[in-house]
Order: C-alpha cells, then sequence, then structure tokens
C-alpha cells in the first residue's frame, strides 16, 4: 500500500471532546475502516523491517491494537504496559502526571527481555507523559528503548522536549489549530 492512502480522511475529528476548545483526534475510525488499518500495520511493518527490533512494548489499551499485529508479522514478543493494578504477576511501576493529576502504569518485568532493544508503541503521542513512563519502565526491566511509534503525533503539545533523544516515529501529525 505504501504511502499512497489518505489517513487523515480516516481519522475522525472530535470537537469539544473531552472539554471545550480540545479538539479530539479519534483513532476508533481507523479500526473501523479495515484498509485505514490495514495501511497502519503495513506502515509500521516498512519503517521497521531493518530496524533490529526485538519486542514491542504496547501502552494500554488503544497501543494494544496497533502493536499486537505489528508483534505478530514480525515474530516478535509483545508486551504490555498497563495501569496499576491488572496485571497479576511480580510488576514494575511508574508514576507520571495527568493534566488532572497523577496516574501509575506498570509492565511483568520478566516480559521484558534483557538487553533487548524494544519499540514502545501507542496510539497517538500528545504530552508525551505515558510515553516517558514506559520508556522508564522498560529501561528499569534491563531493555533498551529501540524508539517511540504512535500512529498520531501532536507536536504542538511538545512532546519531544518529555522524550528526549528516544527517536519518534508517528504516520501523521497535526500542528494544532
Amino acid at each position: 500500500m505504501g504511502n499512497s492512502f489518505d489517513l487523515d480522511s480516516a481519522i475522525r475529528k472530535v470537537p469539544d471532546f473531552p472539554k471545550k476548545g480540545i479538539l479530539f483526534y479519534d483513532i476508533t475510525s481507523i479500526l473501523a475502516e479495515p484498509r485505514a488499518f490495514r495501511y497502519c500495520i503495513d506502515r509500521m511493518i516498512e519503517l521497521y523491517a531493518d530496524a533490529r527490533i526485538d519486542a514491542v512494548a504496547a501502552i494500554e489499551s488503544r497501543g494494544f491494537v496497533f502493536a499486537s499485529p505489528f508483534a505478530d508479522r514480525l515474530g516478535i514478543p509483545l508486551i504490555l504496559i498497563r495501569k496499576k493494578g491488572k496485571l497479576p504477576g511480580e510488576t514494575i511501576s511508574r508514576k507520571y502526571q495527568l493534566e488532572y493529576g497523577e496516574a501509575e502504569i506498570e509492565v511483568h518485568g520478566a516480559d521484558v527481555p534483557k538487553g533487548k532493544r524494544v519499540l514502545v508503541v501507542d496510539d497517538l503521542i500528545a504530552t508525551g507523559g505515558t510515553l516517558r513512563a514506559a520508556t522508564e519502565l522498560v529501561v528499569a526491566a534491563g531493555a533498551e528503548v529501540a524508539g517511540i511509534f504512535g500512529v498520531v503525533g501532536l507536536p504542538f503539545l511538545n512532546y519531544r522536549s518529555m522524550l528526549g533523544s528516544i527517536p519518534i516515529t508517528t504516520l501523521i501529525e497535526y500542528h494544532g489549530e
């Protein structure tokens, strides 16, 4: 499929959600359009086919949707990064700041391949807070962060300052209104 698909047309834009003044980029419309979803997974494969990715870490919950078929097609492990209290085994956790408070995510430390290169995946990169915590989890578990992937990037929210020098790849970026 290459670069010929118009991904922007497949992304629903919802004004004033979750509150007035916010334009919400809803990726669920990508999932409802098989060609758009296939395009995203195909592009991920193209982008990382030669990147020596040993595993993929997916952030709950929409990151799971994109990382799962990617991991399957590359034949690499899928690591789940979940909200606190959702994983039954021994976990490593990180707290991070939200606009309205604090949240915490965790990973099974045993699931992270020690000394290996891990791609961290989410659906959308906004301020970078969740992704920063996720990359810290990967490193704390003994792996190297090979990069960050998001279907949608919102660079006007300055995620680069939160994520430092980690390579970041998105399929589409929106630059505010």
